[in-house]
């Protein structure tokens, strides 16, 4: 697995590359935003671990301009107590964050997480719900005969949940299954993914119920938005 490590700091970026290097990952670390970008879009990265200050270009915007051409794992690195980058990388389609300082134990196993999340898994098959078919093997999605353009992240959800159709699939249990860790009060990841499959994914009728205080339920019709 090839990471690409991109921040600023030169003695973070040698102890996470020795690090994860030591875990079997193969490493890269760049400390500059043009750069990064040039790097990222060129793929063949697994992962990117992205911090969000950074000289050139901020992660921010190398986040928003790979979004328009990969959808390839994005873990943001960002200030502790900075709720507002958490939530702008999010919408940006970050698939994970972490607040600095950090353990290195925590990051590889977020990295550990995510990659799990993303390995292509063809044994598992098609399933269409409400007019909406999702594809494991291609990662493709399908609403009323157009593909939708949605990130790793936002795919891992939407098959839980149409697996699940009209069961109800609690937020912490996403967040144990995608995340491997347990959700808090503050913690708004899955709310804000799953706004972006709503937008994505409700031109013409409701597809994903919110049951309040508990977690979200894929319609397995129209009717079944409105319903209860």
């Amino acid at each position: 697995m090839r990471l690409l490590i991109v921040d600023d700091d030169v003695e973070l970026c040698s102890l996470l590359k020795e690090f994860l290097e030591r875990e079997g990952y193969s490493v890269l670390c760049v400390h500059e935003g043009h750069a990064a970008l040039d790097l990222a879009q060129q793929g063949g990265y697994d992962l990117i671990i992205l911090d969000v200050m950074l000289p050139g270009l901020d992660g921010f915007e190398i986040l928003k301009r790979l979004r328009l051409s990969s959808r390839v794992p994005v873990l943001m690195l960002t200030a502790r107590g900075q709720d507002v980058d958490r939530i702008v990388g999010l919408e940006l389609g970050a698939d994970d964050y972490l607040p600095k300082p950090f353990n290195p134990r925590e990051l590889s196993a977020r990295v550990k997480a995510i990659l799990r999340r993303t390995e292509t898994k063809s044994n598992r098959g098609r399933v269409e719900v409400n007019g909406v078919l999702l594809d494991p093997g291609s990662r493709e999605v399908i609403c009323d005969g157009k593909a939708v353009e949605v990130t790793t992240l936002e795919f891992d959800i939407l098959e839980q949940l149409m697996r699940n159709a009209g069961r109800v699939v609690s937020r912490d249990g996403l967040m144990e299954s995608l995340y491997n860790r347990k959700s808090t009060p503050f913690d708004r990841s899955i709310d804000m993914h799953v706004s972006h499959l709503r937008r994505k994914l409700e031109s013409s009728r409701p597809v994903i119920k919110t049951i309040r205080g508990v977690g979200y339920q894929f319609c397995q019709s129209p009717e079944d938005a409105v319903a209860g």
